[in-house]
């Protein structure tokens, strides 16, 4: 099964990796058990491990300090935060980076944003997982666009074992509660995360107003930023993406700023990239 990109004829033809499909159709499926094995505890435990795994290993780790570099960490604290990125599932660490780097850099181009919201809403929010061209999910291609990373033996042994990161995690659930603890706190909090990480890519550039005037259509959602520990001000990010904070008005809740905030009053977080002051004095933050 092909599909063509629409924009030129110059695009490679598309293929469907069953292997992917087969993977994420069937982790979903067990996700879908979870009636069957509820308990107060289990779901309690799914939404600690999405905010650990989503907001300080997705959103603080892969996003704002390994791809933007917008603040410092010693190194030790580095890696187990990129520890607990890789724990979400969504990729190695060169791998996420690096695509990353690419959709900030052309945002919304159909060939070189990796998830281009010009394509379309499903294909922004999973399909390009499905539909992998070899320049965004060959490691040989795509590390160039994180050479900082790719030197880094610790980053590269992530990028490779990710997957069997679940393993332990699901055996020590097992151990603490069961079959209930693994089906919510392995398959639901992966699903769950996994498509309100990918909502970023999807609804925050076709829903939501935009404070900044950027050549995308960036846009910043109030519920998005609930469900993403402030990764919902999108445009905020987009117009100044080096910046350690998203939510800059004091309304525009930003769960993972706080734990920034934290790190630098500890001592723990260093070189923080705050928004500059005249981009808030002009929108009015002052």
């Amino acid at each position: 099964m092909t599909v063509n990109n629409v924009s030129t004829a110059s695009e490679e033809h598309l293929r469907l990796n069953w292997l992917a499909v087969v993977f994420f159709a069937s982790v979903h499926a067990v996700a879908l058990m979870a009636p069957w094995f509820f308990s107060w505890s289990a779901l309690g435990l799914t939404l600690f491990l999405h905010w650990l795994f989503g907001s300080i290993g997705i959103c603080l780790g892969y996003h704002r300090l390994l791809s933007h570099r917008s603040f410092q960490v010693p190194k030790w604290l580095e890696y187990a935060i990129a520890l607990i990125g890789a724990s979400a599932l969504q990729g190695g660490p060169i791998f996420w980076v690096a695509g990353h780097r690419l959709h900030h850099a052309y945002t919304e181009d159909e060939q070189k944003d990796p998830y281009s919201a010009r394509k379309g809403f499903w294909w922004s929010h999973m399909l390009w997982i499905f539909y992998p061209r070899s320049k965004f999910f060959n490691y040989e291609q795509y590390k160039r666009f994180a050479p900082d990373l790719a030197r880094d033996p610790v980053y590269r042994w992530l990028n490779r074992y990710f997957v069997l990161l679940q393993i332990p995690i699901a055996l020590l659930l097992y151990a603490l509660g069961g079959w209930s603890f693994v089906v919510y706190g392995v398959f639901v909090r992966i699903v769950l995360l996994w498509h309100t990480t990918w909502m970023i890519n999807s609804v925050t550039h076709m829903w939501g107003y935009r404070t900044f005037e950027v050549e995308d259509n960036s846009r910043n959602l109030w519920w998005a930023a609930i469900f993403t520990y402030g990764e919902g001000w999108h445009n905020n990010h987009h117009a100044h993406p080096t910046v350690a904070k998203a939510g800059w008005r004091w309304w525009e809740l930003d769960v993972t700023w706080w734990v920034i905030w934290l790190f630098k009053r500890v001592g723990l977080a260093r070189k923080v990239v705050m928004p500059p002051q005249e981009a808030m004095v002009g929108k009015g933050y002052h």
